[in-house]
């Protein structure tokens, strides 16, 4: 069958169609992408304005109309942390699902770490062991830990790359004490809320996913030579650093950092050497499945039953 899953993320909203049977890989044919950057169309009062809303809208008319012209049997679409956290996020869901004729579904954080954790056992296999998955988002980091399909422990803290941008990042170049400022609140939320059972996650294997993990890593194969499939943490320190004191034009010039990315990258890379500094990580594997996947791969499990 022909599966549309479209996800209305904190910074774009993506469908990705994949051609998906029961027992056998899920197979991308197409996407359509579109910036939008639901994060700064928050008002003061925590909704998302009417220009937002009908920016989204439009992406999202769009995205259907390319689901139908692509033969799609069925569109999964779900919302993560920009409307899961707005406070008319429930309203627009309402909107967007009557208008556009889709059951569009709001994950909770927890909801959103098991999917990726799904999407990254069966991607690595059970031979990799007990897995810690770290998922830096626009609105949210996810983390989840264990050795079966679903994880015995998850974490969904409001520490996304694009929302910490927002608060907490001006100028061009990012002020110095803007960066130490935004690391202490980073380090003190991580040190606030990871459980126990995270702290002492005793895994095998440690993996990222995203887009941030992702240029992070293309970035360290460029500064310091190293495989893009991994990301160290020697490395990210120091590239940390590097990006913090660039020009945002700066970044956007750097291999595989796109313009739009070139914002929020320090907010991400310092959001990723937090993590894995205080979970006493040295390296992670950057793993190409991750949400997406994960609901699809859950969607056939479904209809196996």
């Amino acid at each position: 069958m022909r599966l549309g899953v479209l996800d209305v993320g904190s910074n774009t909203i993506h469908l990705q169609i994949m051609d998906a049977h029961i027992g056998a890989r899920p197979s991308p044919t197409t996407n359509l992408k579109v910036e939008l950057r639901l994060t700064q169309f928050l008002n003061k009062a925590g909704s998302i304005s009417d220009e937002g809303i009908t920016l989204l809208h439009e992406a999202v008319a769009g995205a259907v109309a390319h689901a139908n012209k692509n033969n799609t049997d069925e569109i999964l679409a779900f919302a993560t942390s920009a409307i899961r956290d707005a406070k008319n996020g429930q309203l627009i869901i309402q909107e967007i699902s009557n208008r556009h004729h889709i059951d569009l579904q709001i994950l909770t954080g927890d909801e959103e770490a098991r999917m990726t954790f799904l999407a990254v056992r069966r991607w690595l296999g059970w031979s990799a062991g007990k897995i810690l998955v770290l998922d830096i988002g626009g609105g949210s980091l996810e983390i989840a830990s264990g050795i079966d399909e679903g994880p015995e422990a998850t974490l969904s803290l409001p520490l996304g790359a694009a929302r910490l941008t927002r608060d907490f990042l001006s100028g061009d170049p990012y002020s110095l004490k803007d960066v130490k400022f935004l690391e202490s609140f980073v380090e003190h939320k991580l040190d606030e809320k990871l459980s126990v059972n995270l702290r002492s996650h005793d895994a095998h294997h440690f993996v990222a996913t995203s887009k941030t993990f992702r240029t992070l890593a293309r970035l360290s194969g460029h500064w310091f030579n190293e495989n893009p499939k991994y990301l160290e943490i020697a490395n990210l320190e120091a590239m940390t650093q590097k990006l913090a004191i660039m020009s945002e034009k700066e970044r956007a010039n750097l291999p595989g950092v796109s313009a739009s990315r070139a914002q929020q990258i320090v907010a991400g890379a310092i959001v990723a050497r937090s993590v894995m500094n205080i979970l006493d990580i040295d390296r992670v594997e950057i793993c190409p499945w991750a949400l997406r996947e994960g609901i699809v791969l859950r969607r056939l499990d479904w209809l196996h039953v």
